[in-house]
């Protein structure tokens, strides 16, 4: 039996020649020491010790040769791993060192430094949005007119012609602070019950009752209904409304009021219309849409573009209108022969919504500074 054939030559592997496993190490080494912040040293890291890095690839090779080369060429390999591996923890001591000593510089903190422990806050939108409509009208002649919050049942619903069995008048939709007998009474002097508000119209009623015509009167306020709360309701919100009372008056003012209205609060060219609609307090009576302030109507009958704003309709409805009822302006003593009027209302949160894309109504409540402070200290 012959012994075992010892004397021929290993298979040589282009990857594991010495002055190619060199190489590699010195690539290493260079860009460890080119990298200028533990980033970069991290990228070069996963270059050069990584699964896929030239010494990891050229170490795989070793199972390839005979196994008199195999000692020889692992010695190699793993010294060149070892010094790539020094090299790496010895850069990456320094580069933290850097690191350290630049965060001392940088985020240093004079701790004798008076500190002011109350953090600025910010006016509230409703508040700030509130003025600015004020603004528009206060600029076209109107004056700003204010009521109580809890107010007499006779001017929260008699006068603006509710019927005494009207659903709004239920314990259902109405806070009642004191219920009266005296409902459907023919005079504010009357026996009435005390409800909180549930709109800005009885300021109206006030209005006409303590000036004579013409009265132009925008009439901002907090009100209350029954409703819960969620994303798009509150029980206490905010209206705005407006009356005109003057001597020929008709739809086309009220129209071109509207307009004017909609193109200061939300820009040129922003158009509305009218749709038949009804209210105790106005004939006729319209609710008022404005035009789409996203897509400008684009979204209509157009699959390719939908619009979540407007639901791909075009309009978004804002708030009723519409003419006086003369028999509001009998209750308040006016002479419907001689003055006509027109008057509408909406909400100020809902507002706030369609001009900053508020989501939720119970951010607007909540007090969380982190809503309000976006919206600046605009006065």
């Amino acid at each position: 039996m012959s012994a075992p054939n010892k004397s021929y030559d290993p298979v040589e592997v282009e990857a594991l020649k010495p002055e190619e496993i060199a190489r590699m190490r010195d690539a290493a080494l260079a860009a460890f020491a080119a990298a200028g912040d533990l980033e970069a040293l991290r990228e070069a890291k996963v270059a050069h010790t990584g699964d896929r890095s030239p010494l990891a690839l050229a170490n795989r090779e070793i199972g390839a040769l005979p196994p008199q080369a195999k000692a020889d060429a692992g010695k190699r390999v793993g010294g060149a791993r070892g010094e790539v591996s020094r090299a790496l923890k010895a850069r990456e001591k320094e580069l933290e060192a850097e690191r350290d000593a630049r965060v001392l510089v940088e985020e240093a903190v004079d701790v004798s430094l008076p500190y002011d422990r109350v953090q600025p806050g910010a006016r509230h939108p409703l508040t700030t949005l509130s003025e600015r409509i004020e603004d528009v009208f206060v600029a076209m002649g109107y004056e700003v007119a204010e009521g109580p919050e809890a107010e007499a049942e006779w001017f929260n619903f008699d006068a603006l012609n509710f019927e005494p069995d009207h659903p709004a008048r239920a314990m259902q939709d109405t806070f009642f602070v004191r219920p009266g007998e005296g409902r459907g009474a023919d005079g504010p002097d009357a026996e009435s019950g005390i409800v909180l508000r549930t709109h800005t119209s009885p300021v109206q009623i006030r209005s006409l009752l303590d000036r004579e015509p013409p009265v132009y009167v925008v009439c901002p306020g907090r009100v209350y209904r029954t409703d819960e709360l969620d994303a798009t309701h509150t029980p206490v919100f905010h209206q705005v409304e407006l009356l005109a009372v003057d001597e020929g008056l008709t739809m086309a003012d009220l129209k071109g009021t509207l307009d004017h209205m909609v193109q200061s609060l939300f820009g040129e060219g922003m158009r509305t219309r009218l749709r038949p609609n009804y209210f105790p307090f106005t004939e006729p009576s319209a609710e008022m849409d404005m035009e789409c302030y996203v897509c400008r109507g684009a979204s209509v009958g157009n699959p390719d573009r939908p619009c979540r704003t407007c639901g791909s309709e075009g309009w978004i409805e804002l708030g009723g209108c519409g003419m006086v009822n003369p028999r509001v302006l009998v209750a308040c003593g006016v002479d419907p022969e001689k003055y006509s009027g027109f008057a509408f209302g909406f909400g100020i949160e809902r507002m706030l919504m369609f001009r900053h894309n508020v989501e939720d109504m119970r951010d607007m409540v909540e007090g969380d500074v982190r809503f309000t402070r976006p919206f600046g200290m605009e006065i």
